[in-house]
């Protein structure tokens, strides 16, 4: 490489370590803040979820509770496969309180998982992580994620369609997510193919811009395309997908309600297309009425659904929330 790529290369991350230190306290003070606001407007639900636990049949809130935790490890298993490609592993526990601080980061400021990625990287570069495969890491996450929300929302298709429960709005819901699924890890790949040649002059000027675009051509393109290493990724966020819906079968069995497989899949993946779609903070009303509508019109009774969602969200939403708030407050400290 030459000797001026070399210098242009030192000044660029002198300047982005410097805008860094200037954002990084904010942006974790506004997501602790955040938190506490969330918690304070919905500490009714947290209520409601406290009493449920107590009335249900704690073996399946055991299962349920290791589900959970079955997700968080599957997600850390994508960044330790990632960074063990590059050559730059760590322990896959050491990037779980990663994935913890990521969740919450997504759940507190509802940008489609960028606030979570821009935290991840952040985390991961304290932690000895070269920038660009942390970047690398996070661009194939993003494409994993997406990916596995359209073999799920396939399948969920196709479940409806054999129930004979399938109609013209849910056919619409799913075709607009295949259809976001496809065009973000495409932007993703374009931009990290790109990084910030894109950009127009008026736009290069702003540094923040500017740095964001260089931070995405950073990433190592043979990495970012390695078509095997997507396909693992995938797999792991399906895990995750699958495993979330299992986890609303096991709220539905905890409260002496039976349902099949197929009612909770279905349920929680048109919540979640619903909830990513909506772009609203936790998914705070629209993952629950969807989550209930979809139960009920496979059959399951509407006071169970109403219970089982209520409590299914304990586990996915203010579990992760109190995790992270914890482990964000002690990055704020360090």
């Amino acid at each position: 490489m030459p000797k001026n790529s070399h210098a242009d290369k030192r000044s660029r991350d002198a300047r982005i370590k410097s805008s860094a230190g200037r954002w990084r306290r904010w942006v974790i003070v506004i997501l602790i803040a955040g938190a506490i606001v969330v918690a304070a407007l919905h500490w009714g639900d947290v209520k409601k979820f406290a009493e449920l636990t107590s009335k249900a049949e704690p073996g399946w809130l055991a299962g349920a509770l290791l589900l959970q935790f079955t997700t968080y490890l599957s997600l850390s298993a994508q960044w330790w496969l990632v960074l063990k490609r590059a050559g730059s592993g760590r322990p896959i526990l050491e990037l779980l309180p990663l994935t913890v601080t990521k969740l919450f980061a997504d759940q507190v400021v509802p940008t489609a998982g960028v606030s979570g990625n821009v935290l991840l990287i952040d985390r991961m570069k304290a932690i000895g992580v070269p920038r660009e495969h942390a970047v690398a890491a996070v661009i194939l996450a993003i494409i994993a994620y997406y990916f596995s929300y359209a073999l799920g929302t396939v399948i969920a298709v196709a479940m409806l369609w054999i129930r004979g429960q399938l109609s013209l709005w849910l056919v619409g819901i799913a075709a607009l997510l295949l259809a976001v699924a496809a065009a973000i890890p495409s932007a993703a790949l374009w931009l990290s193919n790109k990084g910030e040649n894109i950009l127009p002059d008026w736009l290069r000027r702003r540094d923040s811009v500017r740095e964001m675009f260089e931070l995405m051509g950073d990433a190592p393109r043979e990495l970012v395309r390695d078509t095997r290493l997507v396909f693992r990724l995938s797999a792991l966020n399906f895990i995750v997908f699958a495993a979330d819906a299992a986890t609303l079968l096991l709220c539905l069995f905890a409260l002496g309600q039976r349902a099949p497989f197929d009612a909770a899949f279905v349920a929680f993946t048109m919540a979640a297309i619903v909830t990513l779609l909506s772009a609203i903070p936790l998914g705070l009303g629209s993952f629950e009425a969807t989550s209930i509508g979809m139960l009920r019109l496979m059959g399951v009774p509407f006071e169970a659904a109403l219970s089982a969602t209520l409590l299914y969200r304990g586990f996915t939403l203010w579990l992760p929330l109190g995790l992270g708030a914890v482990l964000t407050r002690r990055t704020l400290r360090k």
